[in-house]
């Protein structure tokens, strides 16, 4: 079990362990820091977390930045790709696809999902994310390619 995952099974069993968990991540990565990531699940294959709607990350017409969901966005696949890779393996994203579908007016669900075959069949991991509004609406979706490679 990576060490991610297994911070996230031990602190989100105690009261507020999601929240330090988050805080740790951002930590770990500053840039997560401005868009606030709030885990609600971390595991191989799969990580979800939401991304509150707040000031600072209101663009002109008071809607959540697209920079800020493709941030979130990337948190996400983060911990999936920390939760996920092969013991002996290390990976970097490579590249970025996403589609704009609507307005992001509320609170944030970014999810990353990938297919557990992928892993193995690599280098090329394609993670597919999304970001869901309140009401269920898709707002963006894309993929995250991953190159995956043996540890030096």
């Amino acid at each position: 079990m990576s060490q991610v995952l297994g911070l996230w099974e031990r602190l989100r069993r105690v009261p507020g362990g999601g929240w330090v968990f988050s805080q740790g991540f951002a930590w770990k990565a500053p840039y997560f820091r401005s868009v606030r990531p709030r885990f609600v699940q971390v595991s191989p294959n799969f990580a979800a977390l939401t991304v509150p709607k707040r000031r600072a990350v209101l663009n002109h017409i008071g809607t959540v930045h697209a920079i800020a969901v493709c941030n979130g966005l990337e948190a996400a696949m983060g911990a999936l790709a920390e939760a996920t890779v092969p013991a002996g393996k290390r990976w970097l994203p490579k590249g970025m696809e996403v589609a704009y579908l609507a307005k992001s007016t509320s609170d944030l669900t970014c999810t990353a999902e990938t297919d557990p075959a992928a892993w193995t069949a690599g280098p090329d991991v394609p993670v597919r994310v999304r970001a869901t509004r309140d009401d269920g609406t898709v707002v963006v979706a894309g993929t995250i390619h991953l190159w995956v490679t043996d540890r030096k």
